[in-house]
């Protein structure tokens, strides 16, 4: 017997991987303010005894070898299982045992006290191998009988079917592969919540976000994916400050069961089904979730490596606890040096969507089962599609293409093991094997941010590898136009020097879905499909304005945080009438106009009385993104700002709703796609920071020519010599008066020609879709050449 707070890292031929992180963290974090329940392990050692007096060690091997000449695996499982259950325990470990564990019972003063009981491999938990979830956790275990019982079943654990596979996959020799027992403490979590974090984002390893993800009741539910829980997302280089809350992702899972103490010692643990509070409720408040958060990043300092950790939240005392850290071993294997790209050339309408884990794209056929007594009918190559996996599907799951589950956040069994084995998955996937049936060909794509999509038919996609250490650098900045906020992570790599164009509406479209006076005056609303959609929107939200405003900042300090302390200009909504009147309680406050191009849109709404108090949802937002989580790269753009006038007015009111230009470093842009932006760039300098030019709506005004017109489309061209003076003419005027200018578009990247001429004309910067800006990048870094100007030293690469 070792006590947990005697062990440390030193100690994995000992007590294991899982055992050795629990006293490495008694030893060394408590003093950091980490909680972590005592306990004890029984000894790799004491496993040898055991397969030593019950002689097993030449049985075990006579059955793996026979697997190996072709015997079945459930079978050779089945039989080693049944040899280890019906060994007895040694006398003087059984004594050891028992021993033990009355003295954990005096130090917690308490009378036969609840346990968790772990397996820890002395082969798990390493950087290179992660046995995640290979052996058996039993909970509940109460009484010295029930303790030495549970202890036989974690050896016999050692031997399931997914670890001898796992085993088998590796390399490792099953015999030299020991185990300990851990015996902890239990945390009444089945009364509050649980769950685990990672110290990454575990889909595109950006390194500066703690992942939590919590559900109520036991975590067992969380890591087999059974549930889909709560996800949480906090910047890490901001939790030092006290004065901030940078939690920039929060989503409230649909949580329908949760796992709690049995009844009776036969089962210890039962699933029920949640109360709609429960399901709607956050499991975690910001405090807990910074606590957490901090507790990661001080066990991954420790470390000095990306972890994977599980935490449980004690209901009587409401104390959280760390109960396991393990090493991340996917992300962390993979080279910062290369960004992998996955793009789809044809669309479909998806048959169902999910959380996309990692960013590729697969197509196989589908093999829709149950549960894991089907596996035998799994065909290599297809795409299985399940309700949730457990380890015990394993053995099939490194044989799909892909794997869609229906239940399951990020953190579930399916996600982890599928991030391991480099296979294609969408979790959490509702209706999904209804939905695809068996034999269907699909299209398994998560390249298109965070939602992962099941598309019919064998689309055609493309996939590259990009080697980023090539990547010139410039003295013109090429920044990155971003829609989605889950995309911003997925490029994290690419060195960019930051956001030239967040587009707010793309946000509101992709995350919110509800007109912002719907949300305003929601309670006269007369439209009751409506209001019925809105009630499910903002399920848990009694304020329906702040559903709004929360959501909002967290689209937007997702898409800061990736690229902090770099800037982000984030523009503020650009819907034109119809565009508005799409969403959700929309038609209700939007004018119906014959050009909505040229009508009620950009900064003449938001001074407006019939959309005023929507841009001010929008000011909170923001203001919440820079004051609150600290994420003061954002800069504010204002679109379609027809006159000087107009500025003024759009000024003072974002200085009623707290936004005030100066204030808090805080920068204002303005869009140049008008005429008038140009004409009078003098006076528009004296009112904004800067100028990104929107070249799709200059041209269209320049010339007189609808963007959207397939008749006149011959006419609509960027390069006529009247834009390209223009663009000098605004680049002259800004520079006199200190302001930048730059480009949003993607007619640099087609064009070499003309980012050529941006350059020479003196523009500051250029922004362009992702997958665009290595191509665009080049043509700067080639202009530049031209002129004799030498890239900026370090900008080909971005710091981690």
């Amino acid at each position: 017997m070792r006590w947990l707070d005697s062990l440390s890292s030193d100690d994995v031929a000992l007590v294991g991987g899982k055992n050795a992180s629990l006293g490495e963290m008694l030893k060394h974090l408590v003093s950091r303010g980490l909680r972590v329940p005592m306990g004890f392990a029984v000894t790799a050692r004491a496993y040898g005894d055991f397969l030593d007096a019950n002689d097993l060690r030449g049985r075990v091997a006579e059955r793996i070898d026979a697997l190996r000449h072709g015997d079945d695996l459930s079978a050779v499982g089945a039989d080693v299982r049944r040899m280890v259950l019906g060994g007895h325990v040694p006398a003087d470990l059984e004594r050891a045992i028992r021993a033990a564990y009355r003295e954990l019972s005096a130090r917690l003063s308490r009378r036969d006290p609840d346990v968790a009981v772990r397996s820890s491999a002395t082969a798990e938990d390493l950087p290179e191998a992660s046995f995640a979830g290979q052996q058996e956790t039993f909970l509940n275990i109460t009484g010295e009988d029930a303790l030495i019982d549970a202890c036989r079943r974690s050896y016999a654990s050692l031997f399931t079917d997914r670890s001898i596979s796992y085993r088998e996959h590796h390399g490792f020799d099953h015999l030299r592969v020991g185990l300990s027992v851990g015996v902890q403490q239990m945390v009444r979590s089945d009364l509050a919540g649980a769950g685990v974090m990672f110290t990454l984002d575990t889909d595109s390893g950006f390194p500066r976000t703690v992942l939590i993800n919590a559900a109520p009741g036991l975590g067992e539910s969380v890591v087999a994916g059974t549930v889909d829980p709560d996800e949480y997302q906090v910047f890490k280089p901001l939790l030092g400050r006290d004065d901030l809350t940078p939690v920039i992702s929060r989503t409230i899972g649909g949580k329908l069961t949760k796992v709690v103490y049995g009844e009776s010692a036969a089962s210890p643990t039962e699933t029920v089904e949640t109360g709609a509070a429960e399901r709607e409720a956050a499991v975690l408040d910001d405090a807990e979730i910074l606590q957490l958060a901090r507790w990661a990043v001080a066990v991954e300092d420790h470390y000095g490596c990306p972890m994977d950790l599980e935490w449980a939240k004690d209901g009587p005392s409401g104390d959280l606890f760390v109960v396991q850290a393990r090493p991340e071993t996917v992300q962390a294997r993979r080279s910062t040096g290369t960004l992998r790209s996955y793009r789809l050339n044809e669309r479909a309408e998806p048959l169902v969507r999910g959380l996309a884990v990692g960013d590729a794209i697969a197509t196989g056929t589908v093999c829709a089962l149950a549960d894991a007594s089907e596996i035998d009918r799994f065909v290599e190559g297809a795409v299985l599609v399940t309700r949730a996996t457990d380890p015990d599907w394993e053995p099939v799951m490194k044989r799909a293409a892909a794997i869609v589950t229906e239940h399951g956040g990020r953190t579930s069994h399916a996600a982890i093991v599928s991030r391991e084995l480099g296979v294609t998955a969408v979790v959490g996937a509702g209706g999904a094997r209804r939905a695809l049936g068996d034999g269907r060909t699909v299209t398994v794509s998560c390249a298109e941010g965070e939602e992962g999509r099941v598309y019919p038919g064998a689309l055609d996609f493309e996939e590259r590898e990009i080697d980023l250490g090539s990547v010139p650098g410039t003295q013109t900045s090429v920044m990155l136009n971003i829609a989605h906020p889950s995309a911003a992570f997925r490029w994290w790599r690419l060195p960019a020097d930051g956001v030239g164009l967040a587009r707010m509406e793309f946000v509101v479209n992709n995350l919110i879905k509800i007109h912002p006076m719907a949300l305003v005056h929601f309670d006269d609303l007369t439209d009751d499909a409506a209001r019925a959609r809105i009630e499910e929107l903002t399920r848990g939200y009694r304020d329906k304005a702040a559903f709004f405003v929360e959501q909002l900042a967290y689209g937007i300090g997702r898409i800061a945080a990736a690229w902090w302390p770099r800037p982000v200009i984030v523009r503020m909504s650009d819907f034109k009438t119809n565009e508005y009147a799409q969403l959700v309680g929309g038609a209700a406050f939007e004018p119906a106009e014959e050009n909505p191009m040229l009508g009620w849109r950009g900064a003449s709404r938001y001074y407006s009385e019939g959309y005023r108090d929507g841009f001010g949802l929008e000011c909170r937002a923001v203001r919440r993104v820079r004051e609150d989580m600290g994420l003061d790269n954002v800069v504010v753009m204002i679109p379609f700002c027809r006159t000087a006038g107009e500025a003024d007015q759009v000024l003072r009111t974002m200085a009623e709703h707290g936004l005030r230009r100066g204030e808090r470093g805080l920068e204002t842009y303005v869009m140049a796609e008008i005429p008038s932006n140009i004409i009078s760039a003098d006076r528009f300098a004296d009112r904004f920071d800067g100028f990104s030019i929107g070249s799709n709506d200059l041209t269209q005004l320049t010339l007189g020519v609808d963007r959207d017109s397939e008749r006149l489309a011959p006419l609509f061209d960027e390069r006529d010599p009247a834009l390209a003076r223009s663009v000098e003419a605004l680049i002259d005027a800004a520079h006199a008066r200190r302001r930048k200018v730059g480009l949003c578009g993607q007619r640099p990247s087609d064009d070499p020609d003309f980012a050529r001429f941006l350059v020479e004309s003196g523009i500051d910067s250029i922004s362009v879709s992702p997958d665009s800006f290595l191509a665009v990048k080049d043509h700067v870094a080639r202009a530049e050449r031209r002129m004799g100007r030498a890239g900026r030293g370090g900008r080909g690469r971005r710091a981690a």
